[in-house]
């Protein structure tokens, strides 16, 4: 399948990347920062761009999220070895700069003095050079042997993008034009940083840095190769036949060496554009990040100047218009935060696999209920099809499959693997301890995530970290509540431990009963399964509140979670939930507590995966329209919209 296919929701990235590769080589582009949690689509979205341009254009891809220490002079280096691909339209690029800076600081000339290092320099070089490439091909090859593992491609990645990658890395006879390095020492004998004047003092003095300097030394090396890099892109640049912009794809950009990596190139870039006032290097920058940056200070935001913008809508136009001055490096970045899929993209989705998986035929009117379960993290939506793909799901629509359905948490992705929920679990909180793991769980209970990091006193580390790691749901909504899937599959696992559910929803209930917040404290109590004393509760307010305020209320209490048994499908757990002894006559109360139980199945996706229980509801709320004496417009409303129901392309409150 195409990964640029697939992309849905995500094109605004490829406009913009269009947009920068298109413009004139000297002028200013962003660093663009695709935000979100794991699993939000970021490596696909490198791997759409590699489709998309890397046929024409020269890229360079690292992930520099791998478990190997990847040096900066490493990432360099990589992305040179890339960059040098031959493209038909275009000249090869070289870095003689950045190789002749790596050189000099990589083989320890082993002097006893300046003068004697400044002697020997230009021999020891040659030599050196001549060893890389008698046994790697080139000098920068011996980089793909040292590190290679950064090279995989993203996850996701397509047949043609993997290809491509593997095109721009192959290892082959890359020569430096001529062997003398006369003008690349030149330009180090000229840095702001290197005290020495004279290019070959220069270099030796890049070789103590690196071999007998300290960690300020070290500093600054990093910082004349990256500045190498970018003179060597601009330099490419000005001769004919070149490419206008580079594309760099930086993933998992949050690890610790990723960090340092896009620090420096953004450091350098700053140095060399606005304070020597040379022009801006040539790069098109994308990089991705399921953490928050430190260097943009509390992960509240407030003292970032950057408001987080969407995909959908990037533009070169846009980042323009909101960038901060360009007094401060923050002026460079673009940050872009994923959005999840909407119905229709995953409707989209899943007809996309269809191709490739033509057993998931009948499953693809499925959409709506994958949409609801999931609420369109990419991953998520992967992980679920893989399971129906694999797990034998009855394929026929029906009670059959709704109560298979009602399990899928606990289904494997494939033969003997692990199961949905803790792959999905052990993915997005990748490097938390499960003990942690299971005090969110608990958290998690509470729609407000902050509100039950206090109540439970799990303490305001845990709720930082979630929101570090982009798994609270979007800034659009009000309340900092975690992102459904990861809430959902938490709730199934703390459902194993009845005791501690009964006890963490019960002191959620209290705290907000104390608060004199009823329908948090309904909400809890439900959970709790009370539902006779949320039935009076509900009630109690029908009469004397308006129509439109009692069915908010009522939606809000009923969207509690629940641990249901595993068994039976929708009518199977609702006739469970009856009353112990049920009246003849029908009253107010009764039609709520009906009403109600309805509604809560119908909210969780697994316990009605069909949404069966439209009618049922619309009934309910067509015979309260009957019992109420006024403003019964507003309640024969609310009976047609279940009885005609059209699932809504965005998350909401309900389901």
């Amino acid at each position: 399948m195409s990964t640029s296919m697939s992309l849905r929701g995500r094109n605004g990235i490829i406009s913009l990347v269009d947009e920068c590769l298109r413009e004139p080589p000297t002028a200013e582009r962003p660093v663009t920062m695709l935000l979100g949690p794991r699993g939000s689509g970021a490596s696909e979205a490198h791997s759409a761009l590699m489709e998309r341009f890397g046929p024409e254009h020269p890229f360079a891809y690292v992930d520099l999220g791998v478990e190997q220490a990847l040096l900066p002079r490493y990432g360099l280096a990589l992305l040179a070895r890339q960059l040098e691909r031959t493209l038909p339209r275009y000249r090869r690029s070289h870095f003689p700069r950045l190789t002749l800076g790596l050189l000099a600081s990589d083989h320890d000339l082993r002097m006893t003095t300046l003068a004697e290092g400044r002697r020997t320099i230009r021999r020891e070089l040659d030599a050196f050079q001549e060893r890389a490439e008698a046994r790697h091909g080139d000098y920068l090859a011996a980089f793909l042997e040292a590190v290679g593992g950064t090279l995989g491609a993203p996850d996701g990645a397509s047949t043609a993008a993997v290809a491509l990658l593997r095109d721009a890395s192959r290892r082959g006879r890359r020569r430096l034009p001529g062997r003398k390095f006369t003008g690349s020492a030149a330009w180090y004998g000229g840095h702001r940083l290197i005290q020495s004047q004279d290019p070959w003092d220069a270099l030796v003095e890049l070789n103590v840095w690196r071999h007998d300097g300290g960690t300020e030394e070290g500093e600054k090396l990093d910082q004349v190769l990256f500045s190498a890099f970018l003179a060597d892109l601009r330099d490419n640049v000005t001769h004919s036949f070149m490419p206008r912009s580079y594309l760099l794809l930086l993933d998992n950009a949050h690890s610790e060496y990723g960090r340092r990596f896009l620090d420096l190139l953004i450091q350098a870039r700053h140095k060399d554009t606005v304070v020597a006032g040379a022009a801006c290097d040539p790069l098109t920058i994308v990089a991705s990040s399921n953490r928050w940056l430190p260097r943009w200070g509390p992960a509240t935001g407030d003292q970032w100047p950057w408001l987080l913008r969407g995909p959908d809508r990037a533009s070169l136009g846009d980042w323009r218009e909101h960038r901060p001055p360009r007094d401060s490096d923050d002026t460079w970045w673009y940050p872009l935060r994923l959005r999840d899929l909407n119905l229709d993209e995953v409707r989209i989705r899943i007809e996309l696999e269809v191709r490739s998986h033509p057993g998931l035929a009948p499953f693809t009117r499925l959409a709506p209920f994958v949409y609801r379960l999931t609420r369109g993290l990419p991953r998520a939506v992967h992980q679920v099809l893989d399971v129906l793909r694999h797990s034998g799901v009855p394929a026929q629509d029906g009670p059959a499959q709704d109560r298979w359905l009602r399990t899928l948490p606990d289904r494997t992705l494939r033969d003997g693997a692990e199961t949905l929920v803790d792959a999905a679990l052990g993915h997005l909180f990748k490097d938390l301890d499960e003990p942690v793991v299971d005090v969110l769980a608990e958290c998690a209970a509470a729609r407000d995530l902050s509100v039950g990091t206090r109540v439970l006193s799990a303490g305001d580390a845990l709720f930082g970290e979630i929101r570090e790691r982009w798994l609270l749901v979007g800034p659009e909504s009000l309340t900092p509540a975690l992102h459904p899937w990861p809430r959902r599959l938490l709730l199934w696992r703390l459902a194993r431990r009845p005791d501690d559910w009964d006890t963490v929803h019960e002191l959620l209930a209290e705290h907000f009963g104390a608060g004199g917040r009823p329908v948090q404290e309904m909400y809890h109590r439900l959970a709790r399964g009370q539902i006779d004393e949320v039935t009076g509760h509900l009630a109690a307010r029908f009469p004397v509140v308006p129509a439109a305020q009692w069915i908010s209320e009522f939606n809000a209490i009923t969207a509690a979670p629940n641990r249901l048994g595993s068994a039976g499908g929708p009518l199977d757990l609702l006739a469970g939930l009856g009353p112990g002894e049920p009246g003849e006559a029908v009253t107010t109360a009764s039609v709520i507590r009906e009403l109600l139980t309805a509604r809560w199945v119908w909210s969780d996706p697994l316990a009605d995966p069909g949404m069966r229980l439209n009618d049922l509801i619309a009934d309910g709320f067509g015979q309260l329209s009957r019992l109420r004496g006024n403003d019964v417009v507003v309640l024969f409303n609310e009976a047609e919209r279940y009885r005609h129901w059209r699932h809504p392309l965005t998350s909401t409150s309900e389901g």
